[in-house]
């Protein structure tokens, strides 16, 4: 007798969250750890700047390029199903991370790690959404969901520092395994088995031409300062990424059931959501990345140490994320934006006055800034991005958001050698003053957020969004058919 969501007892859907939000805790604490972990990686391994950027850029590409096709297949297949093959593959692909004997074994093993993330947190949002049905009881296990982010980000640096510290580098990858472990369990023993019955068709062209697009650009960016801007093989590169993105336009354009729909571009609050989770996510990874770098090379301190000083962020995650989240329930996205904006340009423009010198207090006040401005955006983005979009459109609307924040991470730390190469070629480098051209892009990143807040909140862009309605809304699974049971 097949058991429906509806017959779920209050334990079993406790578990079944627990289940799901093991999985967002290690993608999570994964990017953090992994950052804190770059010296000490570069100096085992012996990793150059472009290398180094790899390891990072590697994961996060590959989740970009996967999420969307990632929740499609759990759609289509179980989602049960394919986030037990998520967590799989992550957990093996962390397991070679730490066996890595050189740097080429790290970076292959890292885009294994992120085939495996890519199946996890949309699956098992989608997961959360079937077995938490009511208002009341999704919304709470939303925000538990929420609040995993900022516990993984508060636990990542830290956890990492002391790994790193008293193990070596490769711990931070082993913390995966029995965390993946208790999630297969506790998803083979408690999650039900979810299918949609209607479901979209996989657009395997339109995919690839992204990918290409991506990992074009962010190619150009790592390689193009070791091997020269006028290298024949980066400007090849770079020429394939510009044909792709005008095939990927041309092609998702005259789809019927595009990868992307193109049509979700008319609307300023969804155009805006994605611009800023690219400019506020290639802060982020920009500053993460070279914080790192600075700490650990050019002030000397411990893993440990690194970690502590990277708490502020985590702090401002668990206090000022759930209350930009209120902000936008009560007025809207725009208090939440311009806040995102002043900060993160703020902390950029102090970053610029950063020396080999600078006091711990004013690097903590410095992390603070950054960490509350970053903290407030997250929750606008989602709303802007399904501001005025039909129900059954709202998850893809969605999903364009969390890539491109995956895309301007990757980005971001493509640019840290791009722009500031001279702060990643080792010893006997100025870090402070070889770094200070990026934070200046940093700077016009926030001013971007700034900007973007004010036009998309206007009454002319939330017009935008309500004429786009109408013509997008189609074909969508009743809430009764997506919840089926098998």
């Amino acid at each position: 007798m097949n058991e429906t969501i509806g017959t779920l007892t209050p334990r079993r859907k406790a578990i079944v969250l627990v289940s799901c939000c093991l999985s967002l805790l290690i993608v999570s604490m994964d990017a953090t750890i992994v950052n804190v972990a770059i010296p000490a990686i570069r100096d085992d391994l012996h990793a150059s700047s472009s290398q180094l950027q790899w390891i990072v850029d590697v994961y996060t590409l590959v989740l970009a390029s996967l999420l969307m096709l990632s929740g499609a297949m759990g759609d289509r297949f179980g989602r049960r199903r394919v986030f037990q093959i998520g967590l799989t593959v992550f957990a093996v692909g962390s397991l070679l991370c730490s066996l890595a004997p050189n740097i080429e074994t790290l970076i292959v093993a890292r885009l294994l790690q992120a085939v495996g993330g890519s199946m996890l947190n949309p699956v098992a949002l989608s997961i959360i959404s079937q077995v938490f049905t009511g208002r009341v009881e999704r919304a709470r296990a939303l925000g538990f969901w929420g609040a995993v982010v900022g516990i993984s980000m508060a636990l990542g640096p830290v956890v990492g520092g002391l790994l790193i510290e008293t193990v070596s580098w490769r711990a931070v990858f082993w913390i995966n395994l029995p965390i993946c472990a208790l999630a297969i369990v506790l998803t083979a023993v408690f999650v039900p088995e979810t299918k949609s019955l209607t479901m979209r068709n996989v657009d395997p062209i339109g995919q690839a031409l992204a990918v290409v697009f991506l990992f074009g650009v962010v190619f150009a960016l790592i390689e193009g300062p070791g091997l020269g801007w006028s290298h024949p093989l980066v400007i090849a590169i770079a020429v394939v990424a510009a044909a792709a993105l005008a095939a990927f336009v041309r092609y998702e354009g005259r789809r019927h059931d595009p990868f992307i729909d193109l049509r979700f571009f008319r609307s300023i609050p969804f155009t805006g959501a994605t611009v800023t989770a690219i400019c506020a996510f290639a802060a982020w990874g920009a500053f993460l990345f070279m914080m790192s770098l600075y700490l650990q090379g050019e002030r000397g301190y411990s893993a440990m140490h690194t970690g502590l000083i990277y708490l502020p962020i985590a702090i401002g995650a668990l206090v000022f994320s759930p209350l930009s989240g209120r902000l936008v329930g009560r007025y809207g996205a725009r208090p939440s934006l311009l806040t995102a904006g002043v900060l993160i340009t703020t902390s950029a423009i102090m970053l610029t006055f950063l020396t080999a010198t600078t006091p711990v207090w004013e690097l903590v006040v410095l992390f603070a800034v950054f960490g509350i401005g970053f903290s407030m955006v997250n929750a606008p983005i989602t709303n802007a991005a399904v501001s005025g979009m039909p129900l059954d459109r709202a998850g893809a609307a969605s999903a364009v958001t969390s890539t491109s924040r995956q895309v301007g991470v990757s980005i971001g730390v493509a640019l840290c050698g791009s722009v500031a190469g001279g702060a990643l070629s080792g010893a006997g480098i100025d870090f402070a003053s070889a770094a200070r051209p990026l934070w200046f892009v940093c700077v016009a990143l926030g001013v971007v957020v700034f900007g973007i807040g004010v036009l998309s909140t206007s009454p002319r862009a939330l017009r935008s969004a309500e004429r786009l309605a109408p013509l997008i809304a189609g074909k969508s699974t009743t809430a009764e058919e997506d919840a089926r049971v098998r």
